[in-house]
C-alpha cells in the first residue's frame, strides 16, 4: 500500500459523500433524524457514526485529535452534519499530505475504549477508516431508499 493508494481510497469516498449530501439536502429535518432502521436508526445517527469513526481513526494515527466520541445531538441539521464532514476531509486531506510511503507500514499502538493495546499499521489503519464509511454509506443508501429516495449508484 502507498500513500497515492490510501488518497485514491479517500479521494472516492469524500466523493461519493458529496453525491449523498446533494440528496440529503432534500430531507426533510424529520426525515433526517426519523429512526429508519439498521444498527444506528436514522440517517443522521449514521453519517455521524462514520464521521466520528473516521476522525478518531485519523487521530489514532496521528492526525487532528477528535477527543471524545460524536454524538449525533450535536448535529441536528444536514448542513452541520455536511460542515463536519468537509472540516475532517481537510484533515484526512493535509495528514495523507504529510505521509510518504514507508509511513504506511509504520505500526500503531492504540485501543479502543477499555480493550487492550493493539498494533497494526498505520496504512492499514487509514485503509480500515475508508472502508468502514463505504460500508455505512451503502446504509445510508439503503436508509433513502426507505424513505422513498433514489440515491442512484456511487
Amino acid at each position: 500500500m502507498t500513500v497515492k493508494d490510501l488518497e485514491v481510497l479517500y479521494d472516492y469516498g469524500y466523493w461519493a459523500n458529496k453525491q449523498l449530501f446533494h440528496l440529503i439536502s432534500q430531507l426533510t429535518p424529520e426525515q433526517f433524524a426519523e429512526p429508519v432502521a439498521g444498527g444506528y436508526g436514522s440517517i443522521r445517527n449514521t453519517l455521524v457514526h462514520i464521521l466520528s469513526a473516521e476522525w478518531g481513526w485519523l487521530d489514532r494515527c496521528g492526525g487532528q485529535e477528535r477527543g471524545p466520541r460524536l454524538n449525533p445531538d450535536d448535529y441536528p441539521t444536514v448542513e452541520s452534519v455536511v460542515a463536519a464532514w468537509n472540516k475532517v476531509e481537510g484533515y484526512v486531506r493535509e495528514f495523507l499530505s504529510t505521509l510518504k510511503d514507508e509511513d504506511v507500514a509504520r505500526n500503531i499502538e492504540y485501543t479502543i475504549g477499555q480493550s487492550e493495546v493493539r498494533s497494526m499499521p498505520l496504512g492499514d489503519l487509514m485503509h480500515h477508516a475508508a472502508i468502514h464509511g463505504i460500508h455505512h454509506r451503502g446504509q445510508v443508501a439503503l436508509l433513502l431508499r426507505m424513505l422513498g429516495y433514489a440515491p442512484g449508484n456511487f
